[in-house]
């Protein structure tokens, strides 16, 4: 039986059974931050388990995309271990239990219109206590008692050992069933979990009944079809060899089971599959959490490939394998194929970079290791080598797994979380923490929105909750106290708008009798609309009736911005790609943030392209309307559909025109017009392959386009030009800035300033804007700041100007100058000079030529800055420097008789002195301090 048809039956037979046929779940349930990838098939249920959502159906089947990563040493070298699987299950919310599970179970495996299996190959395992189970497979099923094992509470109850060890909450025995092919070791094949517990405290007497009990099972897909094709391992069932083959030819080696290059070939094979999904869903490899889990697979896969003898990106060319022998039950793979390559081949490239260079460190690691009689790779010396090299921690731990030493993997994480970085580690946080919210869901309260047609909503309190997030509590009253204490307050219907989907919650003001509750914030929690804010007068108590209101003109600014997301999201495919897919985004009032998928910069052509498409689109007045209509109908309407979300059926269809259709659940404008003004004030770049533009609009659109064009009018203004000619006139100001500067540290000459350019007038905003912000690159600050700048940078160089002016020709003194008054102090040519008007470099330029031209020799050389300062540099030749004399000794007492100090080099010395009027007299110090050290 082949792997899809298996996956088909299987939904098919517990369809038949009444269950509803639910699609996998995500990969990364951004929504759950107890895990980081979805690890089981129950987890898009919790909340149907917990009693936290009015059921739409009480039996349910999937098959679920699934990753671990706890067992990751395994891959490649067990026969069943993956990263990437898929989960089979059929699941119960308070409907059938142990009986039911356990009979269905027994007919998809055996029956013939099924599975088939031959009953004499299946036994089961039960848990030491559930006599219940076990009676129902030997009275009912008639599994001899020699085929049913009673196993302990780390084996067959879930969460594992929870009745002595815990976590408190809902858990349960499980019942296992193995399948056994002749001549092989029996295989688990499928799990099935009885929650009918909820644990309380410790043993004994602490697993209380569950008022309603639940079924959640398990079958692992590519472990049953093993058994089903009669192969020795996961591996090589349809839907993977074909992948393991093309891996060996990739790499250019044959594919032997038991060799050492055929477990490299299964793990590649399992990581690259992992990876081609995880890059389809838009989690890239990076620095944090999931993205650092797929960098961690890809290094892993790398390696093996480098350990086969490669040198360059090989990984890459698997994905359209993956995506061939995937495409039955996920078709969308196709369509992503190339960028999902594309970004492979990027990170396979940077950590082919890295290998060499990391390999002799890590051997001398592992000597060292081999001296003191180690066997644990310590995790604080992984993080050191990868903080101070750059060496990854997967090439480290795969090469300690060559070396049958352990890699503490834990005690990494734990040193990289010391140093701030996000380790990456797989959380399974099964049923997550409980508090007040939980507790109005498991009442049965639900909020309707009825934001998308009013703004304003007469409604009832059901829920207060005070205090912080440990300490918060239900409460029946709330009443105002003068000071601002933060609460929460739930309503059966809002108008406000919970944040998701990157919209921020609307703010506004619950008004009852007697009260009035600002709100500050509103999220989502589940089915429930949660109000955070302030108590602002009066006493409010649950059952009161409220006028809910929303900031309505706050609203519109969102809307605004909303709306232009779907504009700008139009725009980016127009121009770059249908691979520039929405990748995340927050809308806030008037403001947007948008991160796109893009392997390289948007450049400055494009970026106008995309701001003149959206204006174009406002400036068209199209519709925008919403609709709710079944997904499959919503497809049919090329409506676009992000890779990695999961959508509801039915689903919300937000379209502006014709020409933008996104499945989408925020609040927006009636006519893309609404937007008003749209302006673009950054391009970057936030992880490797993911691109953000950061836009205004409306008000503060007009607001920032106001403050540019000042900006922009200043600017020409202080510089004397018309705006054509600001340009060149900010370049000539610089270069003469720069000219200066090198003149006074004595070099090259200053050309007489030309007349400024008048040029021609900017006659576009968007032409203003450009120079606007070149200008600003090149004097390294704000654009709002350029005028204040340029202010500052023509006051400097009439400074520098001035400085040269009042030199004179003192920078034309030369080191043959000071040479004529050179005196003999023993076998050395000693100059002690003032140089008038001359900056400390280039005294020390003075310095080194007269060292050139002549030695032993000791220079000082002394020049006043104002009334109130001298500036004094000493040099000293190598010979008198290995004779002792050195010119941080010499300059000091000279720098004394100035009422100052300093000191420096033995070679060079520089120093400075308070009164310059009596620079005569420490320059005679000097020539005494001279002669003493020559011994003279």
């Amino acid at each position: 039986m082949k792997t899809d048809e298996l996956r088909e039956k299987y939904l098919e037979f517990f369809e038949s059974k009444g269950h509803t046929r639910v699609a996998s779940d995500v990969l990364v349930p951004t929504w759950d931050p107890s895990v980081l990838f979805t690890p089981a098939g129950m987890n898009q249920f919790k909340d149907h388990f917990l009693g936290k959502v009015k059921l739409e159906y009480t039996r349910a089947t999937t098959c679920q995309k699934c990753m671990r990563t706890g067992d990751i040493d395994n891959v490649g070298r067990t026969p069943r271990h993956h990263t990437f699987f898929e989960m089979l299950g059929n699941f119960s919310f308070g409907d059938y239990f142990k009986r039911d599970a356990i009979h269905w179970a027994w007919e998809f495996l055996t029956d013939k219109k099924w599975l088939g299996l031959p009953p004499e190959t299946l036994t089961v395992t039960v848990y030491k206590d559930d006599q219940e189970a076990a009676d129902i497979w030997r009275d009912e099923i008639g599994l001899p008692t020699s085929r049913i094992s009673f196993e302990e509470e780390d084996e067959n109850f879930w969460p594992a050992s929870a009745p002595s060890q815990g976590p408190d909450g809902v858990c349960g025995p499980c019942s296992e069933i193995y399948y056994t092919a002749p001549g092989r070791e029996p295989l688990e094949i499928w799990n099935l979990v009885f929650t009918q517990f909820n644990r309380l405290g410790d043993p004994p007497d602490n697993l209380r009944p569950l008022p309603s009990k639940n079924i959640d099972t398990g079958m692992g897909l590519e472990r049953t079809a093993a058994a089903l094709q009669g192969v020795e391992t996961n591996f090589h069932i349809d839907n993977l060899m074909p992948i393991v083959e093309a891996a060996a030819e990739v790499c250019g080696v044959k594919y032997e089971y038991a060799s050492e290059n055929g477990r490299r070939l299964r793990r590649i094979t399992d990581h690259v599959r992992a990876c081609v999904f995880s890059v389809h869903e838009n989690v890239y490899p990076g620095a944090n959490k999931e993205k650092y889990v797929v960098k961690r697979l890809l290094r892993r896969a790398v390696l093996d490939g480098h350990q086969l003898g490669l040198r360059e990106p090989f990984l890459s060319q698997l994905a359209p394998t993956v995506a061939e022998v995937m495409r039955g039950p996920y078709p969308d793979l196709m369509e992503t194929v190339d960028r999902v390559a594309s970004v492979i081949k990027k990170e396979e490239a940077n950590f082919f970079g890295t290998i060499d260079a990391g390999l002799s460190r890590i051997d001398r690691v592992f000597d060292g290791m081999r001296k003191d009689n180690k066997t644990v790779v310590e995790g604080a010396t992984a993080a050191d080598l990868y903080q101070t090299y750059g060496v990854p921690p997967e090439l480290l731990e795969s090469l300690a797994a060559e070396q049958t030493l352990t890699f503490d993997w834990d005690g990494y994480q734990r040193a990289m979380d010391e140093h701030g970085e996000a380790s990456g580690k797989l959380v399974h946080t099964v049923m997550g923490a409980k508090g007040p919210i939980d507790s109005l869901k498991q009442a049965g309260h639900t909020t309707e929105f009825t934001g998308y047609d009013e703004t304003e909503t007469e409604a009832k309190i059901v829920g207060v909750v005070v205090g912080d997030a440990e300490e918060a509590q239900l409460a029946e009253t709330l009443e105002a106290s003068g000071a601002e204490t933060p609460a929460r307050v739930v309503l059966d219907r809002t108008p406000f708008y919970g944040e998701s989907g990157g919209q921020v919650g609307d703010h506004g003001v619950l008004v009852g009798p007697g009260f009035e509750f600002r709100v500050d914030d509103t999220q989502k929690d589940g089915g429930l609309f949660v109000h955070h804010g302030v108590l602002v007068s009066g006493k409010l108590m649950v059952g009161d009736k409220v006028n809910a209101k929303v900031d309505a003109a706050r609203r519109d600014a969102i809307r605004r911005a909303h709306s232009a997301t779907h504009l700008l999201h139009w725009a980016l495919q127009k121009t770059l790609g249908s691979h520039a897919q929405q990748q995340g985004s927050k809308v806030d009032a008037d403001w947007l943030r948008f991160d796109f998928t893009n392997l390289s910069p948007v450049d400055e052509e494009q970026l106008e392209t995309i701001v003149a498409d959206v204006a174009s689109k406002v400036a068209a007045a199209d519709t925008v309307k919403s609709e709710t209509l079944p997904l499959a109908d919503a497809r049919q309407q090329g409506a676009m559909m992000l890779f990695g979300e999961k959508y509801p059926d039915p689903v919300r269809m937000v379209s502006i025109g014709e020409f933008s259709k996104e499945l989408c659940g925020g609040t927006h404008l009636t006519s893309s017009a609404q937007v008003g003004a749209f302006e673009l004030l950054h391009e970057e770049g936030v992880s490797a392959g993911t691109r953000r533009m950061t836009a205004l609009t409306g008000a503060r659109a007009e607001a920032h386009i106001a403050e540019t064009e000042a900006a922009f009018a200043d600017t020409a203004k202080a510089l004397g030009v018309k705006s054509g000619a600001v340009l060149e006139a900010v370049g000539r100001l610089l270069a003469r800035q720069r000219a200066l500067k090198k003149r006074l540290e004595g070099g090259g000459e200053v050309a007489k300033e030309k007349a400024a350019p008048s040029g021609a007038e900017l006659t576009t905003y968007p032409e203003r804007k450009a120079a606007l912000a070149e200008v600003a690159k090149r004097l390294s600050v704000a654009a709002s700041a350029v005028p204040e700048r340029l202010t500052a940078l023509r006051a400097e160089v009439e400074t520098l100007e001035a400085q040269v002016k009042k030199r004179g020709d003192a920078g034309s003194i030369s080191a043959d100058d000071l040479l004529k008054n050179a005196v003999t102090v023993g076998d050395a040519h000693v100059v002690i000079a003032e140089t008038p008007a001359t900056p400390a470099p280039v005294m020390r330029q003075l310095i080194d030529a007269i060292r050139q031209k002549t030695q032993p020799s000791a220079i000082l050389l002394a020049t006043k800055e104002g009334d109130d300062k001298v500036t004094l540099v000493a040099g000293v030749s190598k010979d008198l420097q290995e004779r002792g004399v050195s010119a941080g000794k010499w300059i000091g007492p000279v720098a004394k008789a100035l009422g100052g100090g300093g000191g420096g080099r033995p070679d060079m010395a520089q120093a400075g002195g308070k009164q310059p009027e009596k620079l005569a007299e420490a320059l005679d110090v000097a020539k005494a301090e001279i002669t003493a050290a020559l011994g003279a």
